[in-house]
Formats: C-alpha cells, sequence, structure tokens
C-alpha cells in the first residue's frame, strides 16, 4: 500500500493499474467497514492493482460545508481519468456537482445503503436515498459485499445488474473455539450503535435470570454515548451487572482470544448489509444466535445458529434459552458453523471480485 502521491494532473504509464481507494476517516477504526478497507488495501497487489489510500473527511454521510469542500479539494488532485474505488459511506453523500466537477473513473464500493442506518429521521432518510440514488448513477461501477445489497441496489437505487459486482467480505482462517467455561459464556462483537439491538439483547437476558451464564459485550463505546449510556443504564435497571461485562475495543489478539472462548455468539442487529462479526464466528465454530435482518439470513447457515424476528426481546430470550440450556443443540449448532467456516471467501477472493468492478471502469 502507497500514500497518496503528491498533486500530478496526468497519469504516468505503468505496467500495474493503479486505483485510488477514498475513504472517509480513520482506516485504523475497528469496524467491519474499516477492516474490510484495511485487508482490500493489503490484497489489491495480488489481483494485479497498485493502490493508493486517500483519506477523506471523516463526517460522513454528514458531511459539514467545510468538508465537502475539502473532499473536492483533494479528488480534485487526483491524476485525470484515474479510476477511483470510494466507499459508499462518503460516495453516496456527494452532491452530483461535486462528483461532476472532477474527471475520475468513480466506483463505488457500497456495504449497505446510507438509509439503511436505524435512527435516522424520516427526512433524513429520504435525503439520502435520494442522494445516493444520484450519485450511484453516475458511478462507472457499482461493488457490494453482498448479493442481498446488490439486489436492494438494483430494485431500490435503479443501480443496472451490468453495473452491479458482489465481492464478499474475506475471513481470515481461525482455530476453532474450545471453550471451558464453567457456565456459557455468550460473546457480541459490535459497536455500540442502535442498529446492532444491543438494547434488545439485554432486554432478552433479564428474562434468562433463572439460567446459569454470562455475557461479553465487545465494541467501541465512544461512537454513540447516547446509545452506551442506554446500555448502562438497561443493564443495571435489570440488575444485570454481574452478568454482562462491557469490555469496549478490544485489540486482535484479545478479540481472538474472546472468540476462541465463547460458548455462543449473540448479535440481534437490526440490520447488517453481511454482517462480518457473524462470518467470524462461523470461522470459530460458534453457533450463533441472531435476527432475520438484511443479509444476516444469507451469512449465517439455517443450522448454524437461531434466526428470530428484530425488535422481538421475547423470541430472542426463547432462542437463547434453547441454546444455553441445550448442549446437544449447541454442539450441533457449533458442527454446522465450523462446517460453514471453512469454506468463506479469503480476502485474496475479496480482492479478486473487485478487480472485475475495476476493470470494468477502465478506459
Amino acid at each position: 500500500m502507497k500514500a497518496m502521491p503528491p498533486v500530478r494532473r496526468t497519469n504516468r504509464k505503468s505496467p500495474v493499474p493503479e486505483v485510488w481507494f477514498a475513504i472517509p476517516g480513520d482506516l485504523a477504526t475497528r469496524t467491519g467497514g474499516y477492516a474490510y478497507a484495511r485487508n482490500l488495501l493489503a490484497a489489491l497487489p495480488g489481483a494485479g492493482w497498485t493502490p493508493h489510500h486517500v483519506r477523506l473527511p471523516g463526517g460522513f454521510p454528514m458531511p459539514s460545508a467545510g468538508e465537502l469542500a475539502a473532499t473536492r479539494q483533494t479528488l480534485s488532485q487526483l491524476p485525470h481519468n484515474a479510476i477511483v474505488l470510494i466507499d459508499g459511506l462518503a460516495f453516496g453523500a456527494l452532491p452530483c456537482d461535486v462528483i461532476k466537477s472532477v474527471n475520475l473513473r468513480f466506483v463505488a464500493l457500497v456495504h449497505h445503503p446510507l438509509c439503511q442506518e436505524t435512527g435516522l429521521s424520516n427526512d433524513a432518510a429520504r435525503r439520502l436515498r435520494a442522494s445516493e440514488t444520484m450519485a450511484l448513477g453516475l458511478a462507472r461501477a457499482v461493488a457490494t459485499t453482498s448479493r442481498h445489497t446488490a439486489d436492494q441496489l438494483r430494485r431500490d437505487f435503479d443501480v443496472p445488474e451490468n453495473k452491479l459486482y458482489v465481492s464478499y467480505p474475506g475471513t481470515k482462517n481461525a482455530l476453532r473455539a474450545a471453550p471451558k467455561n464453567p457456565v456459557p459464556q455468550l460473546l457480541t462483537v459490535a459497536t455500540l450503535t442502535h442498529r446492532k439491538g444491543h438494547d434488545t439483547l439485554i432486554q432478552a437476558f433479564s428474562m434468562l435470570k433463572d439460567l446459569s451464564w454470562h455475557s461479553i459485550l465487545v465494541g467501541s463505546m465512544e461512537r454513540d454515548p447516547v446509545v452506551t449510556a442506554k446500555i448502562r443504564t438497561l443493564i443495571a435497571s435489570q440488575g444485570l451487572q454481574q452478568r454482562v461485562s462491557l469490555r469496549g475495543e478490544l485489540d486482535e489478539h484479545a478479540l481472538d482470544a474472546a472468540y476462541a472462548d465463547a460458548d455462543v455468539f449473540a448479535l440481534p442487529s437490526r440490520y447488517e448489509g453481511y454482517g462480518m462479526a457473524f462470518a467470524e464466528a462461523l470461522a470459530c465454530g460458534l453457533p450463533i444466535v441472531a435476527c432475520a435482518a438484511g443479509a444476516v439470513v444469507d451469512t449465517v447457515p439455517a443450522d448454524a445458529g437461531l434466526i428470530v424476528p428484530p425488535d422481538d426481546p421475547v423470541a430472542l430470550a426463547t432462542a437463547l434459552r434453547r441454546v444455553i440450556s441445550d448442549i446437544v443443540l449447541r454442539r450441533n449448532l457449533a458442527d454446522a458453523a465450523w462446517s460453514r467456516g471453512r469454506s468463506l471467501p479469503t480476502w485474496n477472493d475479496t480482492a479478486a471480485g473487485i478487480s472485475m468492478a475495476l476493470r470494468s471502469a477502465q478506459p
């Protein structure tokens, strides 16, 4: 991976094609989307591309006027007619005049539509839908991280099928989880935001006090302080302080250890464009409890998890009770998860898929 070069106005001849990957915010951020970007940057050379990381302001998808001006300036400094892979978090929120003001060949990378983020006002969702529909219409190609998202963009955002490419996130090989906990340990890996459904999870836990279990919640508690405060309050009001541990963000080694030591993976997301944490759980052979939301039902095989409706604490509690109480069920789900985990895409597969989208945008 190379840093963005100085201002240039023309492409130099190169035996290896170049791509500028424009990503808003800090590339080191510990979310699935940023993990996808980091791993893709590392894998693109193996797919025949020289990638350059272009950092955009971090305010997307709700950028300030100053951030839009800075984005326009950054994009205007890229080589004319360059292929630019741009994260949909930014591209879908760019005004038409910004996109048209630069002579670049944009390939949009969409994890899920911006308007699908839960907690948005109706007006904000409408504005984002309109903005993203316009932006995607100006892209040379659109890469998505799941077939579910591709179908949604075709159906609801007027993206033609011949512009759509699906490149699933890679998943690294992992050792099979081998927990030795005296009581079942339930692992959740997700940033504390409304979309991830931690409130539903805590409500479900409140119905399981008669069982022996312990829950570990891994994920940033800083990105949405309002949600974090709500979850802390909910845990305390239900008397679950000794049963639920908030661990915050973990580094890669500590996160791997958390997966390896867990008995069950539980995450009741309200929407997922793919669900990289679910894939990581499958790779470790963990039985899964989740909700039928977005692409979750495509990512998690029916024989590897118990799937319930979103926003239904009673249904979630019932599923959790089954998997906590029935060790045979837990073992069967774990076996199916481990089997599925052996066939998940690698990051080289991801880069190969993105490469197809990039090549379609070449002059």
